[in-house]
């Protein structure tokens, strides 16, 4: 029986031939990283077991992102626990401050992935790196502490579930539709532990910020790990970012799913994933002129700059509804600056929106957007939890830049037309 792309790359960092679903395995890393939040408490578990050395603090990459700049006095706290282990393990890919991003954006963009690796996050979006064709997952705090001392963590080699993508994108429909579909028809727990791949004649098609919104979100279906094969799409995006070596994998023929999802992307209209689930998908123009108070555009998810410039695309010209706020958060620096250079940041201030530094902000209740009592939110990220952006009676409809940029004009959820 053949392999899917997942089980090649576990193969791989097990030194053996072949591996199955559903085998226990020990596999080497090639990555771990840990955000202001879970790094904390891994250093607690290295110290409480005394573990004073990592496998290779090249291979270890620590970003404040979360709470940061620093919200209160507990994140600061925290920020000073992680920069002073960073200091004393030699861990030099530290990212704070002016160079910090959103991890999960910062980390390709800055050459940490490739495709074939692998690679374990302390943050449950680590699933995003799959747009590159790595194996890439979210682990717990302890998981992380083992694999920054010992380089090595353990899985279980998971099932997958193929995707097939076929057709071109209607104008205003873009990968965070793709994606909410798919959770919508599966369900938050449809592909519990197993790897979505995905695949199909439309990939040419499917750039590469849209497949890092679609792997971002896999976790929200229960997936283990979202993957994309290596096109000229991946190429492209990795040519002046990562010069060592890799070796790309692709599902053999005769690889084994669980079950095969047929998706016809010129079908798909813009989503909204409605309070209080990411699976509770339905079309925008189902929930159009229901009253909002804020959007927020960006954060890991949706702020990549061809996100921000569908924002701008739709907001140019025009104004913010007055008693709505508007929050842009371009994901990194580099592309703070690029929207910069490209008079994006210009357009949203002039629209009335707020622009803030890359932070996880108000995505998970943080800070820079927290929600008050029977308020609502058109977001672009990934999850509409009860409480998750702020008060338990808020509410969070997840839809796409388009959708969220003409929401905020509009002052209601509203569906983008074409400008």
């Amino acid at each position: 029986m053949g392999m899917t792309m997942t089980q090649k790359i576990f193969a791989k960092h097990c030194g053996r031939e072949s591996v199955a679903a559903g085998e226990l395995v020990n596999a080497r890393l090639d990555l771990v990283m840990g955000s202001d939040v879970t790094t904390p408490i891994a250093i607690q578990e290295m110290e409480k077991h005394h573990l004073n050395s990592v496998f290779n603090p090249e291979k270890i990459v620590l970003v404040m992102d979360h709470f940061a700049p620093n919200k209160d006095i507990q994140a600061a706290k925290n920020c000073a626990l992680v920069r002073k282990f960073a200091q004393k393990m030699g861990i030099r890919n530290f990212y704070d401050g002016g160079h910090m991003g959103i991890e999960h954006a910062l980390l390709p963009e800055q050459g940490f992935v490739a495709p074939g690796e692998l690679i374990i996050g302390a943050d449950s979006h680590t699933c995003t790196y799959g747009a590159l064709g790595a194996f890439s997952t979210g682990i717990g705090s302890t998981d992380m502490a083992a694999g920054m001392y010992a380089g090595k963590n353990w899985f279980k080699v998971p099932s997958a579930i193929r995707v097939n993508l076929t057709g071109k994108f209607r104008p205003f429909v873009s990968g965070k539709d793709v994606i909410l579909h798919l959770i919508g028809l599966i369900g938050v727990d449809g592909a519990r532990y197993q790897s979505i791949e995905f695949s199909g004649d439309a990939l040419p098609f499917v750039s590469i910020d849209d497949r890092f919104t679609v792997c971002n979100m896999a976790i929200e279906a229960g997936a283990k790990n979202g993957i994309f094969p290596v096109d000229e799409v991946t190429k492209e995006y990795l040519s002046g970012r990562v010069s060592r070596d890799y070796e790309p994998v692709y599902a053999d023929e005769d690889a084994e799913y669980s079950r095969v999802v047929e998706i016809e992307l010129s079908k798909l209209e813009p989503l909204v994933a409605a309070p209080h689930l990411p699976s509770n998908v339905n079309a925008a123009a189902n929930y159009a002129g229901l009253h909002i108070d804020q959007v927020v555009i960006g954060c890991c998810t949706n702020g990549h700059i061809s996100d921000l410039r569908q924002a701008a695309q739709i907001l140019r010209g025009k104004h913010v509804a007055s008693h709505v706020r508007c929050i842009i958060i371009p994901a990194t620096p580099q592309i703070y600056l690029q929207a910069m250079q490209e008079g994006l940041l210009e357009c949203f201030v002039r629209a009335g929106a707020t622009v803030s530094m890359p932070t996880c902000g108000p995505c998970n209740g943080g800070h820079v957007g927290v929600l008050a009592d029977g308020e609502r939110c058109v977001s672009t990220t990934n999850r509409n939890f009860v409480g998750r952006m702020g008060t338990k009676d808020s509410e969070i409809y997840l839809a796409s830049p388009a959708v969220a940029a003409a929401s905020a004009l509009s002052g209601v959820i509203a569906i983008p037309s074409e400008v």
